[in-house]
């Protein structure tokens, strides 16, 4: 099993910047693949981004790409999502996502183990 708890979510105002940590506890967090998605106000959750077990390739829906940076830092078990340049339309509980596997997806099916979430409010 693994527990994810994420942190760092806040009010903003437009054009400032976050970032999101999801520390893991229970198995080693190495080798897997982790993501994050998001639900705004009265939608459903949604990819945000995804990065894999090996750390070498990441992918980003196109609504954040060039905002968004996710890494990870197996060391210390907790994966990041920096948030740049962040819009009204980023406003959303963020999760994040950890898979069996080292590939991961954009699919919510494709992940096993979810946290809490953390509310991000950017104001205009």
């Amino acid at each position: 099993q693994v527990q994810l708890v994420e942190s760092g979510g806040g009010l903003v105002q437009a054009g400032g910047s976050l970032r999101l940590s999801c520390a893991a506890s229970g198995r080693t967090f190495g080798g897997v693949a982790m993501g994050w998605f998001r639900q705004p106000p009265g939608k459903e959750r949604e990819f945000v981004a995804r990065i894999t077990g090996s750390g070498n390739s990441r992918y980003y829906a196109d609504s954040v790409k060039g905002r968004f940076t996710i890494s990870r830092d197996d060391a210390k078990n907790t994966g990041y999502l920096q948030m740049s340049s962040l819009k009204p339309e980023d406003t959303a509980v963020y999760y994040c996502a950890a898979a069996k596997t080292n590939y991961g997806g954009m699919r919510r099916t494709e992940y096993d183990y979810w946290g809490q979430g953390t509310q991000v409010t950017v104001s205009s």
